[in-house]
């Protein structure tokens, strides 16, 4: 997922279908591809990066900082797939440096991003690359006991979650969504 199989399959000669190295790789570092998606001007929650080392030497920045971010956060591993090692965080009641701690349990870099008010969980496809064309938005509906798209919801609960195609969406969401 990190762009490193399509490397080698590339060094190789070997063809195959879907991302690029570099495709893969920005979309599996979320700090990466959170700065490139900042710089295309497109909408973001607020986040903040920590690092393991700034971490050990100094907590209280971040904590502070992301107490900025809200009442409810979302703290992920940086460079993980499949919601492995993401925790949701309410506040004042949830132990943000416990999730902080766990995420570093699978990465040395951190997200933490504000929790919306009511998230919706809208997907496509894209494929090509000058001309890419995508598919009707779907949306994903959660209905597990964490509250949001976890790895549980995905893999392990077989009633965590279900995929409705095309999405409720108004021909004007659905033409940005594209």
């Amino acid at each position: 997922e990190d762009g490193s199989v399509q490397g080698l399959l590339e060094l190789a000669g070997v063809p195959y279908v879907g991302a690029g190295v570099l495709g893969s790789a920005v979309g599996m570092d979320k700090d990466v591809m959170k700065r490139l998606l900042e710089q295309a001007g497109l909408p973001l929650v607020p986040y903040t990066v920590i690092r393991r080392s700034a971490w050990d030497r100094d907590q209280a920045p971040f904590l502070a900082a992301c107490a900025a971010l809200g009442d409810v956060v979302f703290v992920k591993p940086a460079n993980l797939g499949s919601s492995v090692g993401i925790s949701r965080v309410k506040k004042p009641d949830g132990d943000l440096a416990a999730a902080i701690e766990h995420a570093f349990e699978f990465d040395a870099k951190v997200v933490v991003e504000a929790g919306l008010e009511r998230p919706r969980e809208i997907e496509c496809a894209v494929l090509g690359d000058d001309d890419a064309i995508s598919s009707i938005p779907g949306e994903i509906s959660v209905d597990h006991a964490d509250g949001f798209y976890s790895y549980a919801a995905k893999y392990i609960d077989e009633n965590g979650a279900t995929t409705k195609v095309p999405a409720d969406l108004t021909p004007e969401q659905a033409a940005v969504a594209k």
